[in-house]
């Protein structure tokens, strides 16, 4: 692995880039994520943030982000890391997949570095999550594996203020690389986007087995909390039977309270001549991963109450009631423990969720950074 001095940042500027090496035939070998790109000097990988320019390997959008929001920690999807709580959320441009069905195709396929307003070093990042009362710091809208030099030190200057770190990645990343970013993250939900790797190839541009790799690896070599989000899309990975496979997966190889989030998906980009996920599909997806010995099974952007409650493991109970994004009830105490049978829920919780604002609701609030005088 090459790598280069990492210097203070210049906000907006070009930043040296870790993870690739040189061919015998002179190109660069980038080895951050599967598709390994080899380069010439001048061009960039397909992600399109990362590019040769001469001698140097560079990522072009560090510093640099399409905008802030304050989320509830619920909108990730995470539904048992510290639920209730608000997290600042940005991204960057550009994106190592190429999902023809990209719900956020504006910033994961922009080419345009005018898409990128809001410029902040990551201890700006971490003051403003701060300001904000913030407990945490996601890197989504696109997927932060491509921006990671940016994303980690992000992270540091997080831990270093207090603040855990969240990352919504596709999981397509290299064995080299994974240890470096995810060791700087509390948190990740990872798109688990079908369970064929001809979905992948087809529809995705990628291959699934080292975004599988990924989420072993994640489970039982870190400390990490995961969850999953599939997107269902009418006709391509919503079968019983690819359904039941994938949740059999996820049971034996990851564990049967990791949750499972079923999302709905709606025309976008290059599929908008499908119809919308039907709502009894996700319901269906979430009885057929519940028969699988799944514990904890989510419905996302639907209406549905009882896809949104989490329920003890132990006597059934309902513990956290959400109306979509809303928590209409929270019953754990800051163990993450039922009241009526003691059992304690896999998760991460604490005296935040404990206090939470019901009144947060689905909001996202677009947020300056904020620059100390």
């Amino acid at each position: 692995m090459k790598t280069s001095p990492s210097p203070t940042a210049d906000t907006g500027s070009r930043h040296p880039a870790r993870y690739w090496h040189a061919l015998d035939d002179g190109r660069y070998q980038c080895d951050l994520c599967p598709r390994y790109c080899k380069l010439h000097p001048g061009q960039r990988g397909a992600c399109f943030v990362r590019m040769r320019e001469g001698e140097d390997m560079l990522l072009t959008t560090y510093g640099r982000s399409s905008g802030f929001c304050i989320d509830p920690i619920e909108k990730k999807p995470l539904n048992h890391f510290y639920p209730g709580s608000s997290v600042l959320s940005f991204g960057t441009a550009g994106c190592n997949l190429a999902c023809k069905f990209c719900q956020n195709w504006d910033i994961s396929k922009s080419r345009d570095i005018d898409t990128l307003m809001d410029a902040a070093s990551p201890q700006e990042i971490a003051a403003t999550a701060q300001h904000w009362g913030c407990h945490s710091v996601a890197f989504t809208y696109n997927d932060p594996v491509i921006f990671a030099e940016y994303a980690i030190d992000v992270a540091d200057a997080c831990h270093a203020a207090g603040l855990k770190t969240v990352a919504v990645t596709a999981g397509y990343i290299t064995e080299l690389a994974r240890r470096d970013f995810f060791s700087r993250m509390d948190a990740a939900n990872v798109d688990l986007k079908g369970f064929t790797d001809d979905f992948y190839v087809k529809l995705c541009g990628a291959h699934l087995q080292p975004v599988l790799d990924t989420l072993c690896w994640l489970r039982h070599e870190t400390d990490v909390w995961v969850e999953l989000t599939t997107l269902l899309i009418p006709g391509h990975n919503d079968s019983d039977e690819e359904l039941t496979a994938l949740s059999n997966w996820v049971r034996r190889e990851l564990g049967a309270d990791v949750p499972l989030h079923f999302s709905a998906f709606h025309p976008d980009f290059k599929m908008d001549d499908l119809p919308p996920t039907p709502p009894d599909t996700l319901r269906r997806a979430r009885r057929i991963a519940l028969d699988s010995g799944l514990q904890h099974v989510y419905t996302g952007n639907v209406h549905d109450i009882d896809g949104d409650t989490t329920r003890c493991t132990g006597c059934g109970e309902a513990l956290i009631v959400r109306d979509w994004y809303e928590i209409r009830s929270y019953r754990l105490d800051a163990r993450g423990a039922c009241p009526h049978c003691g059992t304690v829920l896999a998760g991460r919780y604490g005296a935040v969720g404990a206090a939470v604002d019901k009144a947060f609701g689905a909001r996202r609030i677009p947020v300056a950074i904020h620059r100390r005088p």
